[in-house]
């Protein structure tokens, strides 16, 4: 008999047969092996119920052959494969007539780092409302009454740090407004502050400590007003005058009306004499602004009446000595 020739390194192989990797073919079985259970116990026809019943048989039947076909030479033996198979079927199939709640407790563990996870996120993001319908969840539905207590007290705890620093801010926008006397604005939002945050201490009276401050500035302001009109600083006691005009009633205002009336007449008296001054001096340009400032600051005044009537002449002037480059 003629020996068979050796084969060389470019001789054709033998072709192995083509077969599915057996976990694909372990998850497919288990997928309609799933579904002809899940027909079979949930189907409310009786058809349905026993067509389901028959696929599931099948297909338990069917398996062994299409792991062994699948199963290669040096992976696990067909009765290994068998066990581990049996195994996940029967846990399928003892969970997949489970009640809801059997499920449940089956996969409380799971269940409950699902919850502390979402409850860490949910403080992660300040959503701490959110957090605590998570926490009450935690220890009703799932009896972690310890747990939850934990977590209550973290919640809390950060949302009051949280909620402080916002406090702590928003009063720094309010000592601002304070400071620059926007009185209107910064009792606008002292009641603002007052309402979103009723629980901290740091609002206690805020709407009165508002009050306080403009107080104590109205209060400055008289005691500098009398101070300059003492020492005959007309110009700066009429400027705080002004000012001062805006917080006084008119009760309020009564005990400084004589001094008040000193300081116009002594400002009217030296604008006028400015006035003159610059005309015969002839400094148009000083002439009309003081001219101005007598007809805006002292309107119904004789003196008013006088530079009204030589303005028009003194702009004139100016706008020549302006022209011809002379200041």
């Amino acid at each position: 008999m003629a020996e068979p020739a050796e084969r060389g390194p470019h001789s054709p192989q033998p072709r192995k047969p083509l077969a599915l990797p057996q976990g694909a073919v372990i998850l497919l079985f288990l997928g309609l092996l799933g579904g002809s259970i899940a027909m079979a116990s949930l189907a409310a026809d009786g058809a349905l119920r026993t067509a389901g019943a028959v696929a599931a048989f099948l297909i338990a039947a069917m398996f062994p052959m299409a792991l062994r076909a699948a199963t290669p030479m040096d992976g696990p033996s067909p009765r290994e494969s068998m066990d581990r198979i049996s195994r996940a079927v029967e846990r399928l199939t003892h969970e997949g007539g489970l009640s809801e709640t059997a499920k449940r407790v089956l996969h409380r563990k799971q269940e409950r780092n699902l919850l502390r996870h979402a409850i860490e996120q949910d403080i992660q993001d300040g959503d701490y409302d959110a957090a605590m319908i998570l926490v009450q969840e935690l220890a009703d539905r799932f009896g972690y009454r310890a747990d939850a207590e934990e977590f209550r007290a973290r919640i809390e705890r950060v949302r009051a740090q949280s909620q402080d620093a916002v406090v702590v801010a928003a009063l720094e926008h309010l000592d601002g407004l304070i400071r620059a006397r926007r009185w209107p604005e910064a009792f606008a939002e002292a009641s603002r502050i007052t309402r979103l945050y009723p629980d901290s201490h740091r609002v206690v009276r805020l709407r009165e400590r508002t009050e306080e401050a403009r107080n104590r500035y109205k209060l400055d302001l008289e005691r500098r007003f009398l101070g300059l009109a003492q020492r005959e600083q007309v110009d700066e006691a009429m400027s705080v005058l002004k000012e001062l005009d805006h917080y006084l009633t008119e009760s309020e205002a009564e005990p400084f009306r004589e001094v008040a009336r000193g300081v116009i007449g002594k400002a009217r008296d030296n604008l006028g004499v400015r006035f003159k001054l610059a005309v015969q001096d002839r400094n148009w340009n000083e002439a009309v602004e003081v001219g101005e400032r007598i007809v805006a600051e002292f309107p119904n005044s004789r003196m008013a009446g006088e530079a009204r009537e030589m303005l028009d002449t003194l702009r004139e002037r100016a706008s020549r000595l302006a022209g011809a480059g002379i200041r």
